[in-house]
């Protein structure tokens, strides 16, 4: 009797002692994982046809409120004087081997079918994840904006401001430069790129510690995930 008894205290024991090891792996493990994020796919974006009035979707919750009526009222202006419609799209990413060009051009067609339909249109699209935008312009949309001016238009009017976190002020420009060269008045140009001189020094930045910082966390915690349970094994085989 003393003999079973013995035994079931070291098998408690030991579930004890595996249940530990295993908690302790898990916390190791968990910060090395985060859940991925969610792409967006064209049938995320709401059927669209040429007489509807929908001129920015958001769908990567960029913008603020007051930000999205702004540049609604700037497209809704655009169409109404000129008969060209903008149309912007935020995203939060998309699935591997799509593109912010892809995924434009697959909308543009599911949106616009026919070569009548994508005349008069204009599509913008931003991906939050890649920090790509992409831009499409009709055929007779462009007699009033050229390839070089949507270029412009989509990659410093929009990233200046975003490089900086600005993603209210880069939209509302994109949408204020849309409006002033579509309508045929002056081009106000792209913002003005900031340069600031930084003298050489053999010192490293924060970032750059920070970064060897993190870098070296994390091949500790992969180490200590992978060798807490092959010594706790050996200790048991050994035991």
């Amino acid at each position: 009797m003393k003999v079973q008894l013995n035994k079931l205290w070291d098998w408690k024991g030991q579930l004890q002692r595996w249940l530990i090891v295993g908690l302790l792996t898990l916390l190791v493990g968990l910060p090395l994982w985060s859940p991925p994020a969610l792409a967006t796919v064209v049938e995320d974006i709401p059927n669209l046809s040429a007489s509807q009035s929908t001129w920015l979707a958001d769908k990567a919750e960029l913008l603020s409120v007051v930000t999205e009526r702004s540049v609604n009222k700037t497209l809704k202006q655009i169409s109404r004087q000129t008969g060209t419609d903008v149309r912007v799209i935020t995203i939060r990413g998309l699935n591997y081997g799509e593109t912010a060009d892809s995924f434009a051009n697959t909308l543009f067609e599911q949106w616009f079918p026919t070569a009548e339909d994508q005349a008069n249109q204009v599509l913008l699209v931003y991906d939050a994840r890649t920090n790509a935008p992409a831009i499409l312009v009709g055929q007779e949309a462009q007699k009033l904006l050229s390839e070089e001016t949507a270029q412009s238009i989509a990659f410093d009017n929009l990233l200046i401001p975003i490089r900086k976190g600005n993603y209210n002020e880069a939209f509302i420009g994109a949408g204020d430069r849309f409006a002033a060269v579509i309508s045929g008045q002056e081009d106000p140009g792209p913002p003005e790129v900031e340069v600031t001189a930084f003298a050489e020094s053999n010192f490293r930045t924060a970032e750059e510690t920070n970064d060897t910082s993190s870098a070296i966390l994390v091949v500790v915690l992969l180490i200590l995930a992978t060798a807490i349970p092959m010594l706790t094994y050996f200790y048991y085989q050994r035991s």
